[in-house]
């Protein structure tokens, strides 16, 4: 005697291969599985306000990576709490060079001066970005706290960087845009505008229309010159 299919199994099985084909689909597509990234360790003395999970690294104003991480930790033989913050970089997007996270690259790579620095990404929204250079006369200060990591040197923030935050009026420049849309609105959607434009595309018709008269009589000249010695002939009085 044959079984009865469960209906609901097979639905849930289903649903679960679609589930897991999307997904397949979404990831080789994005190509995020053949990735060559590695993460470092930065830390940042002082505020890191402005500074989110996901913003850019950039290298002379090249995307290099992201922000993966921020995160408080206690450092004992400082007695300060520390910033640490990890960063994912694409060891494709720099060609030509070695392995960014091999053994002993990152350190030869901060011999040559290779630091960190927060800038500023939008002065409007106030978000921050990590920006690499090499600064070769800049000293190294390595924190050694999180061991899992490499990490990599950072410079001083610049606290002209959050005055300037500081000073920028967001809301002035919001209630700036709204008055600049609502006139726009009020200039679109009036009266006179819609006259305006409705007398210009008629003058604009009408124009395009005695060009072509102006287009057909010339070719009929071109095609007929014995009409342009009739009428001389005419003008003259013959």
């Amino acid at each position: 005697m044959s079984r009865k299919v469960n209906k609901t199994a097979i639905g849930v099985f289903v649903v679960g291969a679609m589930v897991m084909l999307m997904v397949g689909i979404a990831v080789f597509g994005s190509g995020e599985l053949f990735k060559r990234t590695t993460k470092f360790v930065l830390y940042f003395d002082g505020s890191v306000k402005g500074l989110s999970v996901g913003a850019p690294v950039m290298f002379r104003g090249v995307s290099i990576g992201t922000v993966k991480d921020i995160s408080l930790i206690y450092d004992p033989k400082a007695g300060t709490i520390m910033l640490p913050v990890i960063v994912e970089i694409e060891q494709d997007r720099i060609k030509g060079a070695p392995c960014f996270g091999a053994l002993g690259v990152d350190k030869k790579m901060i011999a040559l001066g290779l630091r960190g620095k927060l800038e500023v990404q939008s002065f409007l929204t106030g978000q921050l970005m990590i920006s690499f250079d090499f600064y070769p006369d800049k000293p190294v200060k390595l924190r050694g706290i999180l061991k899992e990591y490499p990490e990599l040197p950072t410079l001083p923030t610049s606290p002209d960087i959050f005055e300037i935050m500081d000073e920028i009026p967001i809301k002035e420049i919001t209630k700036n845009l709204e008055s600049a849309t609502q006139g726009i609105n009020r200039l679109v959607n009036s009266s006179d505008l819609q006259r305006n434009l409705y007398e210009m595309h008629s003058t604009l018709q009408e124009t395009t229309q005695a060009m072509r008269s102006v287009s057909l009589l010339t070719e009929y000249l071109e095609q007929h010159p014995e009409a342009i010695l009739k009428g001389k002939s005419v003008i003259k009085g013959e």
